[in-house]
């Protein structure tokens, strides 16, 4: 065997070894990576098990005298209301984007209508200005109409919010419909609804998922508007959170428990979604 055939092998060998160590080297950088984003996540689910006396502690400890009674004292203040109207609100109001998003952006994409670029460029400017701007003239509307600390109204409001990031997210979805099979339903005599429900919408359905799943998690996390429209039977979780933090002082302990209660829901929908998210994320990147 020459010489540059075993110099070859060699290279080729510490050329694997370097691959390994590099990958090793990546793994253990991604997984510290992670720990650390993860951990203030974890400290306020363990805070959430201490007493006020051990969450105020410094320094802190992880030894403490944990208990379930931080969270027995967030449902006895009434979280399970402002869980429902969170959960009632966001669903609802993510349920209408979508039913109303989803043809929009069929229009601006498969079906494009005139001008087109224009409807995209008035979408994505309603979201120029910023709504505290605009707090004060929707507040007067909503108590000239009797519609403040209202339901109905804060998820419309959540609708016009949401509607333009849920449009432009599936336009881009949609661009990834292959034309074929549009014509070729179009050849077969579909009609426009078939053709947007039974033919397009399949292709897309993780990006369906994770338009979705963000219009959710922003109607769940929403505070401004909560807050300042409305006051005790429209009140959503994120305004009540807040109440936790007043003149006496930080509760730690039971705004943690009420925290970790409040992050559930979307972990859960995450967890369940998450397989199309990704691949919804994903779509469009290639082209």
């Amino acid at each position: 065997m020459s010489s540059a055939t075993i110099n070859g092998q060699q290279l080729h060998k510490r050329g694997i070894n370097g691959a390994r160590v590099g990958g090793w080297v990546a793994t253990v950088i991604t997984w510290i990576l992670v720990l650390a984003f993860f951990f203030p996540v974890l400290w306020m689910i363990i805070t959430g098990f201490k007493t006020e006396a051990a969450a105020a502690s410094y320094p802190p400890s992880f030894i403490a005298d944990y208990s379930l009674d931080r969270y027995a004292e967030v449902f006895r203040r009434g979280m399970g209301l402002y869980l429902a109207n969170s959960f009632a609100v966001a669903i609802l109001s993510t349920i209408a984007v979508m039913l109303l998003a989803i043809p929009a952006a069929y229009a601006l994409s498969v079906r494009r209508i005139g001008k087109w670029s224009d409807a995209l460029f008035f979408f994505i400017s309603t979201r120029f200005m910023p709504i505290a701007a605009v707090i004060v003239p929707i507040f007067l509307a909503l108590r000239a109409t009797g519609l403040l600390d209202n339901l109905w109204s804060l998820g419309l409001l959540y609708i016009g919010i949401n509607m333009p990031l849920a449009i432009w997210m599936m336009r881009s979805f949609f661009d990834e419909v292959p034309r074929e099979v549009v014509e070729a339903a179009q050849i077969d005599g579909a009609s426009y609804t078939r053709e947007l429900w039974r033919v397009s919408l399949p292709i897309v359905a993780p990006g369906v998922a994770a338009s979705a799943l963000i219009c959710f998690i922003f109607a769940w996390n929403e505070y401004f508007l909560a807050n300042l429209l409305t006051a005790t039977v429209a009140r959503t979780t994120p305004p009540f959170l807040g109440s936790f933090v007043d003149g006496r002082g930080q509760f730690l302990a039971v705004l943690s428990a009420a925290s970790t209660v409040a992050v559930i829901p979307v972990i859960i929908a995450g967890w369940f979604a998450q397989k199309r998210l990704v691949r919804g994320l994903a779509m469009g990147a290639v082209k």
